[in-house]
């Protein structure tokens, strides 16, 4: 907004000028989106705590969660608002690229807010029914897909997708780009959603994967620089990295409250919401495949649930019994159960987490 309002007055008073470089106005996002966190965390959590809207602790987790039985939850309201408003303020509004991920990430995050309302409000344990938080993943997915291929940054790379540890690298999938897409959106929303069960894991988690994925964005959308990386030139997703500084301000923000021990929970109205935007973004960028490696964490999250259900089912079925494979999934709570602290868990899992952040940035020179 404040792009198109004070840019053309360049001409008259040439400080106006700075407003068409995106590294000044992505840290306008980023300050912006931290003083939003800041201003409304402390009014949010007093409001929260008036109207019971307090966590449930399921009874099956670890026995120390019982602790935080009744902490203000819903409070991915918060870093929603911390996102949308910087975005609008200091990003180009009518860039495509802009406008799907703010469709994605308040999408997800009405679908996670009538979740949280569900379980936390009208006491239904389950929340919003699997399949019907399910069909919104996938309604998103196709919604983002139909709009990529529509819209296209470089028509030649619509169905594209790169691949990593390949000079210039990329693959045409052609019919199976929706499918593509829609399984994107969907796994890493739920893989987020998934991790967050420690106070600020999945906060930390998103704010280091999407610098990485803020620093793809500038690059991609230079010529010069993608250029040097081997990578795709994509014109136009360098107004991604405004979107991405918003959204690490508003992790950093919203970690001030959610830091252990934890004054405020995300929900589902958060995690889903995140991931939804960490999806698109990889989307955006074509770098899907690179993905796995830059959320390394979240996917080491998302399989210990799958290994533990699938281990569990068949033990049951070849011994009558069923055995777990991990003390506890997701994995974080394993390590829990094996005599981590908390923070301990936390703390490493950032360091694991900024190892593949490094990693997935070092695929652009070793192709």
């Amino acid at each position: 907004m404040l792009y198109h309002i004070l840019y053309p007055l360049r001409d008259f008073f040439f400080a106006f000028n700075i407003f068409q470089y995106i590294s000044f106005r992505a840290v306008g996002a980023a300050i912006t989106a931290l003083f939003i966190s800041f201003l409304l965390g402390p009014r949010v959590i007093k409001m929260l705590t008036r109207l019971q809207v307090g966590e449930t602790i399921r009874e099956s987790g670890p026995e120390s969660h019982q602790l935080k039985e009744g902490t203000p939850t819903m409070g991915g309201a918060l870093i929603i608002l911390a996102i949308v408003l910087p975005t609008l303020l200091w990003a180009k509004i009518g860039d495509i690229h802009i406008q799907i991920l703010l469709l994605a990430t308040v999408w997800m995050g009405m679908i996670g807010f009538f979740d949280d309302y569900l379980k936390v409000v009208k006491k239904y344990p389950d929340g919003l029914i699997a399949r019907y938080k399910m069909a919104g993943q996938i309604i998103l997915g196709l919604i983002v897909g139909f709009l990529v291929i529509t819209y296209p940054t470089v028509s030649e790379l619509r169905t594209v997708i790169s691949v990593p540890f390949i000079a210039n690298g990329h693959l045409d999938i052609g019919w199976l780009y929706i499918p593509l897409v829609i399984l994107v959106i969907t796994g890493t929303s739920n893989a987020v959603n998934l991790t967050d069960g420690l106070d600020g894991l999945a906060t930390g988690l998103v704010a280091i994967a999407t610098l990485v994925f803020g620093a793809i964005a500038y690059a991609s959308g230079r010529f010069d620089y993608s250029d040097y990386l081997n990578i795709l030139y994509l014109p136009g997703t360098g107004e991604l990295f405004i979107f991405c500084m918003a959204l690490i301000g508003a992790s950093i923000g919203f970690l001030w409250y959610n830091a252990n021990p934890a004054k405020i929970f995300m929900g589902d109205t958060g995690s889903l919401s995140m991931g939804a935007a960490l999806g698109t973004l990889a989307v955006l960028l074509k770098k899907e495949i690179l993905l796995i490696i830059i959320g390394g964490v979240f996917v080491a999250e998302s399989l210990s649930v799958i290994i533990q259900v699938v281990y569990f089912k068949y033990t049951k079925r070849k011994y009558g019994e069923g055995r777990k494979f991990f003390k506890m999934a997701p994995l974080h709570h394993h390590f829990e159960l094996s005599g981590w602290h908390e923070n301990h868990v936390v703390v490493r899992f950032w360091i694991i987490g900024i190892m593949c952040a490094l990693l997935s940035l070092t695929t652009f020179k070793i192709q």
